[in-house]
């Protein structure tokens, strides 16, 4: 599921628009191929994309902060007007707003294209999470020494996977960041910290709590879909009671169709609309008589809207960030989730490691490393860890988000903080603040931001001391 971590659509016309805005500047790092090795392709540059918004910026005389948003597993165009939490929060801290994209996404691809990217063993063996942080670091170096800033304190942010990307920064490179947020990252969701149906017991839930009938609605129809399926052409008769723009294949296409649907429903189960409540409506308000199957369509309406038909490949299609996210489960962010049977509202479906990897061997010819995630970043017995030497650190949460399931959702220390709410989903912390948004969130917001003035002002001070000591 975290494929479906963008928070916008990189393709809508208005993104493009925001993100070329004259507050917005665009440039190119040569960035280092390999940061780990010494052989002669390890010197390769390759072009990687960075953004500066200056518009807020006290300047480094008066070492004012930099905000850096740590790109993910999409193109950086998409999520520059969607954080709305940099452009929200920059007026008060006057701080300089730098965007990073992630290694072979969007335009910062080595060799290109992905396609020519993921062809090549070879350079594909450099596409990695520590790689990722190692070209934040040099690219945060650079613009702090491009701009003298070198006392300027650097606060790193992200979502989901960009989320983790900013907790493993901060653990990695203290000297870089002075802390991080961390929005809605599922750090836990490695080896057996997590229970595998962590993420489909949430989605199950929230369901649940917006409607019992609707959940059991929803319950009792996978096994329907099997039983109108095994009949004589009974992909036609679901394919034309779910007005599929083309053929269903098989009663899985449908049934993966749905399930994207409500694990996106939840995921995503934004004030004001709600997506859950959204789908739940549809399911039960259809008309009378509908039998369980006309109720799941009346859902799938709710939730897309009234259209001629409805793809049911949408969720599937090959996508930059599903090619890219593809590789990097099948290395090292194994992340195991699934389902047994009668634990949730979805059918059977166990991660069975054996053969998730027979599955990444045969499509890339190496084996996944399921176990090294938490051997380089760690995430067993987290609280006893971190709290001997980690600081400064937000993981943020919203409850009804599923990925909540693998989250920190209590305070590690003093300054290893859990800020959560219960209505709360997908990073929407730090999407932009929005007049109808409940108190809630605007009390999480406002948490957060007093976190971050007081590790910034405590810097300052710790900046003043030492100065002060040099001049005596």
């Amino acid at each position: 599921p975290l494929r479906r971590t963008n928070l916008l659509d990189p393709d809508d016309d208005t993104l493009s628009t925001s993100y070329r805005s004259e507050d917005f500047k665009i440039y190119f790092y040569e960035q280092t191929l390999d940061h780990f090795n010494y052989n002669p392709q390890s010197y390769t540059k390759f072009k990687q994309i960075y953004v500066i918004n200056y518009k807020y910026w006290g300047g480094a005389r008066s070492n004012s902060p930099i905000f850096a948003y740590l790109g993910a597993e999409s193109p950086l165009v998409g999520d520059i007007p969607a954080i709305g939490f940099l452009t929200d929060n920059a007026p008060r801290f006057k701080a300089l707003l730098v965007y990073i994209e992630h290694r072979f996404y969007g335009n910062s691809i080595p060799l290109g294209t992905m396609e020519k990217a993921m062809e090549n063993e070879t350079i594909r063996g450099y596409f990695n999470s520590a790689q990722a942080l190692a070209d934040y670091a040099e690219v945060l170096l650079h613009v702090k020494d491009k701009l003298s800033a070198h006392n300027s304190p650097v606060i790193v942010i992200g979502g989901s996977y960009g989320g983790m990307l900013a907790s493993w920064f901060r653990l990695k490179y203290p000297h870089i960041a002075l802390g991080a947020l961390a929005s809605s990252a599922p750090i836990l969701y490695f080896d057996d910290i997590t229970p595998q149906n962590g993420y489909y017991s949430r989605v199950t839930k929230d369901f649940k709590e917006a409607s019992e009938h609707c959940y059991r609605t929803i319950r009792k129809s996978w096994s329907e879909i099997d039983r109108v399926a095994s009949k004589p052409n009974g992909l036609s008769i679901l394919s034309q009671k779910f007005k599929t723009c083309s053929h269903l294949n098989s009663s899985s296409e449908l049934k993966d169709y749905l399930d994207s649907i409500y694990s996106s429903a939840a995921q995503y189960n934004y004030p004001p609309d709600y997506p859950v409540t959204q789908v739940c409506s549809g399911i039960n308000k259809a008309d009378k008589g509908s039998d369980i199957l006309g109720r799941i369509f009346a859902g799938v309406i709710s939730y897309n809207g009234n259209r001629s038909c409805y793809d049911t490949l949408v969720y599937s299609r090959p996508t930059e960030t599903m090619v890219g996210w593809s590789w990097q489960t099948c290395s090292e962010m194994v992340m195991p989730i699934g389902r047994g049977s009668n634990d949730t509202m979805f059918p059977a479906s166990p991660f069975i490691l054996g053969d998730f990897i027979k599955s990444c061997k045969s499509t890339y010819g190496v084996s996944p490393r399921p176990h090294w995630i938490t051997t380089y970043y760690g995430g067993h017995d987290i609280k006893l860890v971190l709290q001997r030497f980690a600081s400064n650190i937000i993981f943020s949460n919203g409850l009804m988000d599923p990925y909540s399931s693998a989250g920190v959702l209590e305070n590690l220390s003093s300054n290893l903080l859990a800020v959560y709410t219960v209505k709360g989903s997908h990073c929407l912390d730090i999407l932009p603040a929005q007049k109808s948004d409940p108190w809630w969130l605007v009390a999480q917001r406002k948490n957060e931001v007093e976190i971050i003035e007081g590790w910034i002002k405590k810097y300052y001070a710790d900046l003043l001391a030492i100065r002060n000591e040099k001049d005596d």
